[in-house]
């Protein structure tokens, strides 16, 4: 497993190295001008023409008020009941009379000049505040029907047993760079939710493929694949229908089962090289056979080669794939995920395969409502690991778009990281937990600096997003220190007064509950 990224303090010395989520970026540590020996701490977010002050006990207003005017800056607002703090506008006019745009540096140098006035206590930026939630105004997400996206604990779900999508939509929730082929029954594509979504060939605009007809007519004369793409990327925060994982999205649908869900590994090898040769960067395969196919097995080894992610449905039998593999799912290759069913309870669904080597992780399967292929505006609930497949698909959707240039294997590394562990899972999975897409995106930056206490650690990310900050001296064995929520101005900093005297000590900060 990868870890979020970890900073080392040796000798009293900020000596950090910058280690990304899936090993991609490791570069040497650097102290900026405030001592900071940082790892990927982004500058925090903040108005550009206004600051906040703090009159300094004993000085006469009038004295600041004239400080203001000789600078050409005016006060905003003022907060009788918190000892007079100002909103001050930094904004002065030129000759002309004009109003001049302040830059980032000259916001920095206004600062500067009133800490070093005597006049105010302190001096700090108009931070920017977000909510820590972004929320669609779909009407079956508001309503809490698509629980697995936040479950609450309606209808009898299990609070927190979902995939946190509203807190990793504060990081990622457009993928429309990446291209999902769908690989099952076909899709709706003049469907409410799914149309603006929908894939085009640059060639001709058709919008997929049908290895049944030999034809470029994806239509969907089952629901399956129509309900699959749905949890992938139905179109969100359009006040219609559901809410996708992946708010947009290109959606490629490739036919090769028929209207009673039932299709040859011939016709899938046509769907998937399509896809392959078309520009596809994930593929979902919701459907499993019994036999071990080479002919199958080659068309994923080219799709692997060619980078492409693959995510497959463990299957609904209620078996040990370890002991009766199911195929896709069961191939050993290193880009391949296979997705087992749970509940709104955290439970394993009682008809989902498992299998402590051949199934990666759990993902929501049952009760899943989603855009159905019976009209435009058809919804529906259907259950299966083919569902909790999609929902992978979604996160891994995120995950490429965020992380454009990590390769497949790492993401899927990274994804089986930040699964949420329960007892249940584990024996019946490789990673012993279910999906989290937010634990998947969010990563935080971490900044260190030497003082004379110790260590300070400062861990930024969005507004409103708990982490924890660990501590190690091996690597392996690790010790939070402190689990805290960003501010308005998305960071927060602790002093690890242990650190003094130690010879050598690691962090590391990873999201929180």
């Amino acid at each position: 497993m990868k870890d979020f990224g970890w900073m080392v303090l040796t000798n009293a010395t900020c000596t950090c190295r910058c280690k990304g989520v899936l090993g991609l970026l490791l570069v040497a540590g650097w102290a900026g001008p405030s001592g900071w020996c940082s790892g990927a701490a982004p500058a925090a977010a903040c108005h550009p023409e206004r600051i906040l002050v703090m009159p300094r006990p004993g000085v006469s207003i009038h004295s600041l008020n004239a400080f203001h005017a000789a600078c050409g800056r005016q006060v905003l607002r003022t907060y009788p009941g918190l000892g007079s703090l100002q909103l001050v506008g930094l904004r002065k006019a030129d000759r002309s009379g004009s109003a001049q745009a302040y830059s980032g540096q000259q916001l920095s140098e206004a600062l500067a000049a009133y800490r070093a006035s005597g006049l105010v206590a302190w001096a700090e930026p108009d931070y920017l505040a977000r909510a820590a939630a972004v929320l669609p105004n779909d009407p079956y997400f508001q309503n809490g029907t698509q629980w697995w996206l936040n479950n609450y604990g309606q209808n009898g779900g299990v609070p927190d047993a979902d995939l946190d999508a509203p807190e990793a939509w504060d990081v990622r929730r457009s993928a429309a760079a990446v291209v999902v082929a769908i690989v099952d029954s076909g899709l709706r594509s003049t469907h409410e939710d799914l149309a603006a979504n929908l894939w085009r060939n640059p060639r001709d605009g058709t919008p997929g493929f049908n290895a049944l007809t030999g034809r470029h007519d994806p239509w969907d004369d089952n629901g399956h694949g129509t309900h699959l793409a749905g949890i992938i990327g139905a179109v969100a925060d359009n006040s219609r229908g559901i809410a996708g994982l992946a708010w947009q999205v290109q959606l490629m649908p490739c036919k090769f089962l028929d209207a009673s869900g039932n299709g040859y590994y011939s016709d899938a090898i046509a769907c998937i090289e399509f896809a392959r040769t078309n520009g596809a960067h994930i593929l979902n395969l919701s459907w499993t056979g019994t036999e071990f196919s080479l002919a199958l097995s080659n068309a994923l080894r080219a799709a692997q080669a060619d980078g492409l992610l693959i995510v497959a449905a463990a299957g609904n039998d209620s078996a040990n794939t370890d002991r009766l593999p199911v195929y896709p799912a069961c191939f050993a290759l290193n880009n391949l995920v296979a997705v087992a069913a749970s509940t709104r309870t955290d439970e394993v669904w009682a008809s989902s395969n498992y299998g402590a080597a051949s199934v990666h992780l759990f993902a929501p399967g049952a009760a899943i409502y989603s855009t159905s292929a019976s009209s435009d505006a058809a919804y529906q609930n259907r259950n299966g690991t083919s569902m909790a497949a999609a929902m992978a698909t979604g996160a891994l959707t995120l995950l490429r778009q965020h992380l454009p240039q990590a390769p497949a294997s790492d993401l899927i590394a990274h994804l089986l990281w930040a699964v949420d562990q329960r007892p249940v899972f584990i024996g019946k999975c490789r990673s012993g937990g279910r999906l989290n897409v937010r634990k998947a995106l969010d990563r935080p930056g971490l900044a260190l600096r030497p003082s004379s206490a110790g260590c300070q650690a400062r861990v930024t990310g969005p507004s409103g997003h708990a982490y924890v900050l660990s501590v190690s001296s091996n690597l392996s064995s690790w010790t939070p220190l402190l689990t805290n929520t960003t501010g308005p101005t998305g960071e927060w900093v602790f002093e690890d007064r242990a650190a003094v005297g130690v010879p050598i000590r690691f962090y590391r900060a990873v999201p929180g509950p």
